[in-house]
């Protein structure tokens, strides 16, 4: 089903290590608004949704969203590859390296390690769609906040490509439920269907 292309989705080139940068873009590998949750997220969702088109946006994302994750690996990688012990106590990363040493490791920046409590899937159509459009918006908004705290061009370029992408996903799931919404309304869908009626 899915074609891997052995390359990046945008290229990740870091020349200068920096342990104190790895450890707050980590949470967009592991963290609650990251790239795994959201892979997760639609991968998921795609299973219950009742629409082709919905379930093929969802696996499109989700399939790009791994990309993503992959990039987020890549540049935690790069930034602390060859550190000394040194590197590691003046920049913070000690509890990291204690528990990982420099392997990736999903967890957000506050140090707590990934949970699938942080994601959704409710097979509601209406209910996931505003899911996905709420976790495209905390994502760009964290790439903001790395972008706040992140100097080196080598990391800003594919932090703001990434972000970009979550603007462009949003874009996409808001088109996907103005579309279900106006399907769903002109049948008069929540409010007649008796299979969507709480039973008493």
């Amino acid at each position: 089903m899915f074609q891997y292309e052995k390359k990046l989705q945008y290229p990740v080139n870091i020349k200068n290590p920096n342990p104190k940068y790895a450890s707050i873009i980590i949470s967009q590998y592991g963290g609650p608004d990251g790239e795994l949750g959201a892979s997760l997220r639609y991968l998921s969702q795609r299973f219950s949704m009742p629409y082709p088109e919905l379930k093929g946006l969802l696996t499109d994302i989700g399939v790009e969203e791994l990309g993503h994750l992959e990039m987020i690996g890549a540049i935690v990688y790069q930034l602390t590859r060859n550190l000394s012990k040194e590197d590691i106590r003046k920049a913070g990363f000690d509890a990291y390296f204690v528990d990982h040493t420099t392997g990736v490791y999903p967890t957000a920046a506050s140090g707590f390690p990934y949970t699938a409590a942080s994601m959704q899937s409710k097979g509601d159509v209406i209910a996931d769609l505003h899911e996905d459009l709420a976790a495209e918006q905390k994502a760009r908004v964290t790439y903001d906040n790395i972008l706040n705290l992140v100097d080196d061009p080598d990391v800003r370029e594919p932090i703001k490509f990434l972000r970009e992408r979550e603007i462009v996903h949003y874009q996409r799931f808001g088109e996907a439920l103005r579309r279900t919404t106006d399907r769903l309304d002109s049948k008069n869908f929540y409010a007649f269907n008796p299979s969507f009626i709480p039973k008493k």
